[in-house]
């Protein structure tokens, strides 16, 4: 596989961007390679500067339901920008938007639009220790909620130990007011609430872990948490960056019934642009500026081309919700072939998937927390991801991110994908 013009563009980029790339996991280094750059996208494709063409299971880390370069989001795109590219004033767009996101995901009775997923958690975190007057928040180790500093803490020894900074720059104040919990573990959520009593201004949980690659949520854990919320007084934001409406049309908390106090959006109500939206119960989202004093702006928020593409995406899924039994049936036919070579080979390695979203663990312990995702032997799937992207398959560049299918994906792409993960995992147990 040729890699003469990604290799070359990669030795520009790092004299004049950090580490070459402007996302960490981009640069491939987990996998030993140099990041291939990409030209052009269209369907269930990427086809890279040097011409080479790959299957996208990336697809854009998630937004991608219904595939790269959808005609209908297109030209929706290119209507809007007609008008313009952005006004800095409201629009008939964001109103619309906002309509539809509050009709698809009832739980959300209002929202406010933002340029990204951190911008939205970041917010809706302020909000919720606007709104209880409190400061502590409880995260889960191993779920990402963006760069935010109070998100880029880990757990010390334990979960009941203070946080202490994951990136240099976060200041040991902050770290303090972050709890980690561990995922799946709602005893661990006992312990820190008994430890911090009224103080705990809000719980904010990845529904379905994406960040540690694909994790389900045990049977009544997000259940189990919603009650302790509304006990407590604390306030819940499920964060749906990466599950809102691609594991579901009204995302994860329609497919648990789960009803947060409020919700995170991104990447998919942008169909593919930048974009994020914070956004919840009544009560709670009147305390957002100008309404009430919690602080929160955005020169760009609800940009018009961002919300002419996400309005465009989520009316095609609101109208064709045979969609989601395509993409199950296409996941589902890609598990049980990954699956069934694992068996032939007598290998125990783990295969997670909710709906289009899944993960490829090399480990033989079931993958349910942050302890155990990190039992995954990375240098296998080194091998293993390098064995996908020679044979034109592209996976994403890390053990700790979730794979996606989209509708673009055809039987064809399914069977082609099995035959290379066939040899790529036999070279990888070598």
């Amino acid at each position: 596989m040729k890699t003469k013009k990604s290799d070359k563009l990669f030795a520009r980029a790092k004299n004049v961007i950090p580490g070459g790339v402007n996302s960490p996991v981009r640069a491939f280094k987990s996998v030993g390679l140099s990041p291939r750059f990409i030209e052009k996208a269209k369907g269930a494709y990427l086809w890279d500067v040097d011409g080479n063409k790959y299957v996208d299971y990336i697809g854009s880390w998630g937004p991608m339901i219904l595939g790269q370069a959808h005609p209908q989001i297109v030209n929706a795109v290119k209507e809007a920008t007609k008008h313009g590219m952005s006004f800095g004033a409201p629009t008939q767009l964001e109103v619309n938007m906002a309509e539809l996101i509050t009709t698809i995901m009832p739980s959300v009775e209002m929202v406010r639009m933002v340029n990204s997923g951190t911008e939205a958690t970041m917010s809706a975190v302020r909000l919720a220790r606007a709104y209880t007057k409190r400061e502590k928040v409880i995260k889960f180790e191993g779920c990402y909620h963006g760069h935010s500093d109070s998100f880029l803490i880990k757990a010390g020894s334990g979960a009941l130990t203070f946080g202490v900074p994951d990136s240099p720059g976060v200041t040991k104040g902050t770290a303090a007011d972050t709890l980690n919990a561990r995922y799946n573990d709602s005893e661990s959520v006992h312990e820190l609430i008994n430890q911090y009593p009224s103080e705990i201004a809000a719980i904010i949980i990845e529904p379905i872990v994406g960040n540690m690659g694909c994790v389900p949520p045990k049977p009544g854990f997000l259940q189990e948490l919603r009650d302790l919320c509304t006990k407590e007084g604390i306030v819940f934001i499920m964060d749906e960056v990466m599950t809102g409406f691609r594991v579901a049309l009204g995302g994860a908390q329609k497919l648990y019934n789960i009803t947060p106090d409020l919700t995170t959006l991104g990447k998919i109500i942008g169909g593919g642009l930048p974009v994020g939206a914070y956004g919840g119960k009544k009560e709670i989202m009147e305390m957002v500026a100008p309404n009430g004093p919690m602080y929160q702006a955005g020169t760009l928020s609800g940009n018009p081309l961002a919300m002419a593409a996400g309005y465009e995406m989520l009316s095609i899924l609101s109208k064709r919700k045979s969609i989601y039994k395509s993409l199950e049936k296409r996941s589902k036919q890609l598990e049980e072939g990954m699956q069934d070579k694992m068996k032939r080979l007598g290998v125990n390695y783990q295969l997670n998937r909710v709906g289009s979203m899944f993960t490829l663990f090399f480990t033989e312990q079931a993958v349910v927390d942050y302890d155990t995702a990190k039992t995954s032997d990375t240098n296998r799937f080194a091998i293993y991801f390098r064995e996908m992207l020679e044979r034109g398959i592209f996976f994403p560049p890390s053990q700790f991110e979730a794979a996606f299918v989209s509708e673009a994906h055809s039987s064809d792409d399914i069977t082609r994908t099995l035959k290379a993960h066939n040899i790529a995992l036999e070279r990888a147990i070598q």
